[in-house]
């Protein structure tokens, strides 16, 4: 008699994919998308890109740097003491936020004292990032902040379908309806659930069917759909200089 062993899904996801065709455009993203085309006129040479987790920053500072010719640096990596001279080229900075702030605040200065643009990506708006040093806080304070919008159905529904597809996951239109239906309306929301989803679908060994979808929303974890509080916290700050 044969044992017929369960498949072992294995952890893997996709790289993510940050060209310029892949971006989905939408008016979440639109004010983003026009300032990114007016690079000569940001204040300062500076600009911000802010929202929640999975919105499009990253991927719209790629796109930028790229056409740019800018350099592409993590705000955890940057290191005060590797930076001796101003930079010979633009700056695209994600994760800005968690930049040691010694390294950021040089950074910044070097980039000005070289007239190179600088584009920052962080979840909250730079004039709210938590630091102490006083002349950091002041040139974050007068930096031009962009929000990225909450996502439409519409993006929502692009970004379910295109997940899929790159994970090669034959899921229905019944079902990814069922999906967009329960799932928070958030790009993270649809992104966490597209990797449990090819995840459960591996280890089934089967077709994706409502009753698994169903398993996997119920098996989703609450604290990592929901993020769209930084966005809605400080969209309306009079005192900073935010476009919303």
């Amino acid at each position: 008699m044969k044992v017929r062993s369960a498949q072992l899904a294995l952890p893997f996801d996709p790289p993510p994919r940050f060209e310029p065709a892949d971006l989905i455009e939408a008016p979440s993203n639109a004010a983003a998308r026009a300032w990114l085309e007016r690079t000569a006129e940001w204040p300062a040479g500076r600009l911000a890109l802010w929202g929640p987790a999975g919105c499009g920053k990253t991927h719209l500072l790629h796109v930028w740097a790229a056409r740019q010719g800018a350099n592409l640096l993590r705000g955890p990596q940057l290191d005060a003491e590797l930076m001796p001279a101003p930079p010979e080229a633009a700056l695209a900075i994600d994760d800005a936020d968690a930049a040691p702030e010694l390294a950021l605040l040089r950074l910044l200065n070097l980039a000005g004292e070289a007239g190179q643009p600088v584009l920052l990506a962080a979840r909250p708006p730079p004039a709210r990032w938590e630091v102490r040093l006083p002349d950091l806080a002041s040139r974050l304070r007068a930096i031009t902040a962009v929000a990225i919008g909450a996502a439409e159905e519409e993006l929502l529904r692009l970004l379910l379908r295109r997940l899929l597809m790159e994970r090669q996951i034959a899921v229905t239109e019944p079902i990814q309806a069922f999906l967009l239906i329960h799932l928070p309306r958030t790009p993270a929301a649809i992104r966490l659930a597209a990797a449990r989803l090819d995840r459960a679908a591996l280890a089934a060994g089967r077709a994706v069917t409502r009753g698994l979808a169903e398993a996997v929303l119920a098996d989703l974890p609450a604290r990592d759909l929901h993020d769209n509080s930084t966005a809605t916290a400080f969209a309306n700050s009079p005192r900073d200089r935010i476009i919303v």
